[in-house]
């Protein structure tokens, strides 16, 4: 688990995570029917590399049988996450998740939304709103003296209420100079529960929700994760540091 004592670092890391938020903006303004992932990733790739950064997730992780084969993940409809981009067009009515990670100066930054595509269904819509505001509800609790459980509750009042479900097989993790560190940030838990947080801990908290089902299985591509039953999946997330007390969302312009 990294913590941010030097003021230093923690500029590295507001650096990595404005620009994956640059680049989430940046391919929110592409998204249209008749684009491909493929098209999404080499533009992000292409956007990473002119600022001196370095994709966090091409060839993630190192010295793996599979390691990750692109520099974004492209999650369309019922793909939870790792999608991989390629020739896949989205088309009016898609929701696609777009994950970005940014690796510059030593630091990590990494961060999804869920996206339209032109006009979708009142249930795609209200599936991205209840997964954003999950999100805003877990980060709110990521103050000092909170408990790991205290992000986990809350982003888990949340979704269920509403009938939607959560994945136990994925969560959020620390982040720093590495893409995945302790601890891990589950999206279902109890207030007061799991270790205290302090200042300058560095933090990913992404709900992943499934409508119908909270069960996934894994594609043969060894990346590609989807909910069992076809259904539509939403994923937002954000890195945040804690900050004299209060978390300071890194990747959000």
């Amino acid at each position: 688990m990294v913590i941010l004592k030097q003021r230093e670092e923690l500029q590295f890391m507001r650096q990595a995570g404005r620009m994956v938020a640059q680049v989430l903006a940046l391919l929110e303004e592409r998204l249209r029917p008749g684009v491909t992932t493929g098209e999404l990733d080499q533009l992000a790739e292409t956007w990473i590399r002119k600022q001196g950064a370095v994709p966090s997730f091409l060839g993630y992780p190192p010295g793996a049988r599979h390691p990750f084969p692109a520099s974004i993940c492209a999650s369309v409809n019922a793909e939870l996450v790792h999608g991989i981009p390629g020739a896949r067009m989205l088309h009016e009515g898609d929701i696609i998740t777009l994950d970005v990670g940014v690796f510059y100066r030593g630091f990590h930054g990494d961060a999804a939304r869920t996206f339209p595509v032109g006009v979708v269904s009142a249930e795609a819509a209200s599936l991205l709103a209840t997964t954003a505001e999950a999100l805003t509800a877990g980060e709110a609790q990521a103050r000092c003296g909170n408990h790991l459980g205290d992000i986990s509750y809350a982003v888990q009042s949340v979704v269920e209420p509403r009938g939607y479900y959560l994945t136990r097989q994925y969560s959020g993790h620390g982040i720093g100079r590495h893409l995945h560190e302790a601890p891990q940030i589950l999206n279902v838990g109890s207030p007061g529960q799991g270790i205290t947080l302090a200042d300058g801990m560095a933090l990913c908290i992404e709900p992943m929700v499934l409508i119908g089902t909270a069960q996934t299985r894994v594609l043969e591509d060894q990346w590609t994760v989807v909910s069992t039953n076809g259904a539509l999946t939403a994923h937002f997330e954000n890195t945040l540091a804690i900050v004299d007390g209060e978390p300071e969302i890194l990747t959000r312009l």
